[in-house]
C-alpha cells in the first residue's frame, strides 16, 4: 500500500490576531518556503489553523523539511501525518498498514480523532473507537491509557481529507521572523548574546548584530568565534548581517584619560550610542542585550541606568531575570553554547579594572566621559565599520 506522506504545522498564539492574523500567516508561509529549498520541491499552504507541506516529487527530502519546520518560529507543534481518503474504510485501511510500524515496541496507546468537516457521518468519539479497537487487532500487545500513553495517535478529518500521524514534536514557538520588525544584537562571544538574539528572534524581530572587536588586543579567532555563533544562530534566524566596529582606539584613550573604576562602564557607554548609530543606519527600532541583572559590574542596576540613559531607543534584554543555569539551556537549545564556551577573549575583557564601580552615578559618569572628545571617538570608530552576512544556507533570500 503506497503512502501520501505530509508535515503539518501547527501554530499557537497567531490564532489570537484577529484581524492581523493573515499577515502572520503569510509571514510565517513564505519563512517556510524559503527554508524549504534545499530539500526540494513542496506545495506549502495554510488551512483551518495547520500549515500544509506536501512534497512534490520522490526526490523531496521529506526527513530534511522536517527537522527545518521545528526551528521555523511561528510553529508551535510539527508532525509527519499519512493522507487518504475522507471515508471511514479508507482510514482504518490506511491505520492498520502505516500504524503498524509506527507502534513497533509502544506498550500503550490512545487515540484522539478531531472532525473539522461536520458533514462527516461519524463523531470524533466513534473515529476514536473505531480506530483504538484496528490498533488493539493490528499491533501485539499494546494496551490503551487515556491518561499517559506512550504514543497518542490523531486522527483528523478535514475539508479534502482525512489525515493520521502517531506523534508530534515542539515546534519552536513565537511569532514569524520579521513580523515585529527589526532589531539590532550587541553579539559578543559570550553564552548569554546569542540567546538573546534568538530570543527576540522568537518574538518576531529579524536580527541585525553588531560586534565589537579590539585588535590586536583581541585576536583574529576571537572574531571568528563570533561570526561562528551567527552562524549557528541562523538555525533559527534565518540571515543575520554582522556589523563589526574597532573599540581598541576608544579603550586606549579611556585607559589614558580615565579613573580606573570607571572603565567598563565608560567602555559600555561608546558601546550603546555606537550600536544607537548601526541601529539608525538599518532601520532597527530596538538595542538587544544578553545582560542578566546583577551578573556583572556593567549588569547592576545603577549602571544599566547609566547606559540607557545615553539612548533614546528601547534596549530589550530577554536574559534579565534568568540565572546562568537557565540561559546555558538555552543555549544549548539554540546550538550555540559549544561556540560560546571557547576561550577566546573579547574586547570587554581588555584592560579590565582591578575593582570595576559596581553602583556608578550618572553625573561622576558623564564627568569622566567629558575627558574623551567623545564625537571625534565615535566618528573614527563608525567610519572604520565593515559588515559579513551569515545565511542558513547559500542562496537563502
Amino acid at each position: 500500500m503506497q503512502f501520501s506522506e505530509v508535515i503539518l504545522c501547527k501554530y499557537g498564539e497567531i490564532v489570537l490576531k484577529g484581524a492581523n492574523r493573515q499577515t502572520f500567516e503569510s509571514s510565517l508561509v513564505k519563512e517556510l518556503r524559503r527554508r524549504a529549498v534545499p530539500y526540494g520541491q513542496f506545495k506549502i499552504s495554510n488551512r483551518q489553523s495547520t500549515i500544509y507541506i506536501e512534497p512534490l516529487s520522490d526526490l523531496a527530502d521529506i526527513g530534511g523539511m522536517y527537522e527545518a519546520a521545528k526551528k521555523v518560529f511561528g510553529i508551535v507543534g510539527v508532525c509527519r501525518a499519512v493522507v487518504c481518503e475522507k471515508n471511514i474504510d479508507s482510514i482504518i485501511e490506511t491505520a492498520k498498514v502505516y500504524l503498524k510500524d509506527k507502534l513497533v515496541g509502544v506498550k500503550t496507546f490512545k487515540v484522539d480523532a478531531k472532525r473539522s468537516d461536520k458533514k462527516f457521518p461519524l463523531k470524533s468519539p466513534q473515529i476514536s473507537e473505531i480506530i483504538g479497537g484496528v490498533i488493539l487487532e493490528t499491533v501485539r500487545g499494546i494496551k490503551v491509557d487515556v491518561k499517559n500513553p506512550e504514543a497518542k495517535i490523531t486522527v483528523e478529518v478535514r475539508d479534502e481529507h482525512a489525515y493520521i500521524r502517531a506523534s508530534q514534536e515542539p515546534g519552536a514557538g513565537g511569532l514569524p521572523l520579521r513580523s515585529a520588525g527589526r532589531g539590532l544584537l550587541l553579539l559578543s562571544g559570550g553564552i548569554d548574546s546569542p540567546v538573546a538574539g534568538c530570543m527576540m528572534a522568537k518574538r518576531g524581530l529579524e536580527i541585525e548584530a553588531v560586534h565589537f572587536e579590539s585588535f590586536p588586543y583581541t585576536s583574529e579567532r576571537a572574531k571568528e568565534k563570533v561570526m561562528t555563533l551567527a552562524q549557528e544562530m541562523c538555525e533559527f534566524c534565518s540571515k543575520i548581517h554582522v556589523h563589526v566596529i574597532s573599540l581598541t582606539h576608544i579603550q586606549e584613550q579611556i585607559r589614558d584619560n580615565c579613573k580606573e573604576d570607571y572603565f567598563t562602564v565608560l567602555l559600555r557607554i561608546f558601546m550603546i550610542r555606537l550600536a544607537e548609530r548601526c541601529a539608525s543606519s538599518y532601520k532597527c527600532g530596538a538595542l538587544i542585550t544578553g545582560e542578566s541583572l546583577g551578573q556583572v559590574a556593567s549588569q547592576t542596576l545603577e549602571a544599566i541606568r547609566v547606559t540607557d540613559s545615553v539612548t533614546d531607543i528601547p534596549v530589550f534584554r530577554p536574559c534579565i531575570g534568568l540565572d546562568k543555569n537557565e540561559i546555558v539551556k538555552l543555549a544549548r537549545y539554540f546550538g550555540t553554547f559549544d561556540t560560546s564556551i571557547l576561550p577566546y577573549e573579547d574586547c570587554c575583557t581588555v584592560f579590565t579594572p582591578r575593582h570595576p564601580k559596581t553602583h556608578p552615578k550618572l553625573e561622576d559618569v558623564m564627568r569622566e566621559l567629558s575627558k574623551l572628545d567623545v564625537d571625534s571617538l565615535m566618528d573614527e570608530a563608525y567610519s572604520g565599520m565593515y559588515t559579513e552576512t551569515k545565511v542558513i544556507f547559500e542562496g537563502y533570500r
